[in-house]
């Protein structure tokens, strides 16, 4: 898509949200997004890819964005931007999925949901509990209402790469919420302009040197983006990095910078970003 109509689209809410859902229908009419030959519960997280506008006035009021967490220094990955969400409760999170069929939830307003029962049921089941999983986590871990959200659909999973899990992502827009209270897994909530998200400047690559006292020390290397905006200076790197680029990509036809084309920045993980928290 040409930048000038992204731009166009990014200040239409309506407009924005039936795109979006637009284009991951084409998508996902075509693949069987979730892999449910080999499922094990324990090593799935379902997470929240949160839209919505920014909530202050001031240069950046009312723009698209993104809305992500920054995990708080008593849990595990501390520091990092993520998608709220998190393991599934098989119990609980069963019994919340039967739930978002009532009207009023997210899930039954969603314009694909009864194509899918009818014609994919095990993919809708699946997509049903992990909607349900997301939700609850991102009630918890930022006070989510979750009858103010409109639900856009399903994006690929991303396998973690330093831990044995695999994240589904669930599109959702926020409407009308303006403020969210973090529990205590979350530092602050981010809020980044998706217009921000496609200028090629604001991307790098990440050199980590992470800490193994056992091991030694190594360094890796990854793409990563650089958001600085509003007196904060963040950088969105891995899985969610990952998730958001496949947004864009799956969305806006977007293409990030290739890595090595791009300026090194440096950072470095100590062996408590590993072990600490859950």
């Amino acid at each position: 898509m040409d930048l000038n109509d992204i731009d166009s689209l990014l200040q239409k809410t309506d407009a924005l949200r039936q795109h979006i859902i637009g284009r991951l229908d084409a998508h996902n009419s075509h693949e069987a997004i979730f892999n449910l030959e080999k499922v094990d519960l324990q090593a799935v997280s379902a997470v929240l890819f949160l839209l919505g506008r920014y909530p202050d006035k001031g240069r950046y009021a009312d723009q698209a964005c993104l809305i992500l967490n920054k995990r708080s220094a008593k849990v595990r990955q501390p520091g990092d931007l993520c998608c709220p969400g998190g393991r599934i409760s098989p119990l609980l999170d069963t019994c919340l999925a039967a739930l978002l069929q009532l009207p009023q939830l997210p899930l039954a307003r969603w314009l694909h949901w009864q194509r899918w029962r009818r014609e994919r049921p095990r993919q809708a089941g699946w997509l049903r509990l992990l909607l349900a999983t997301g939700l609850r986590e991102s009630v918890e871990e930022m006070r989510l209402n979750p009858f103010g959200v409109t639900f856009l659909g399903p994006l690929p999973a991303q396998s973690l790469i330093m831990f044995n899990r695999v994240i589904y992502p669930m599109v959702v827009w926020v409407s009308d919420q303006k403020r969210f209270y973090p529990n205590w897994e979350v530092e602050k909530i981010v809020y980044i302009p998706v217009c921000d998200l496609f200028d090629p400047a604001k991307y790098a690559r990440y050199c980590l040197q992470i800490q193994n006292s056992s091991a030694g020390d190594t360094v890796n290397t990854f793409p990563c983006f650089r958001h600085q905006r509003a007196g904060e200076a963040e950088i969105l790197w891995g899985a969610t990095y990952r998730i958001a680029i496949g947004f864009l990509k799956q969305v806006f036809d977007f293409e990030p910078p290739d890595m090595y084309s791009l300026p090194e920045i440096h950072g470095r993980l100590g062996e408590s970003y590993l072990s600490r928290g859950s």
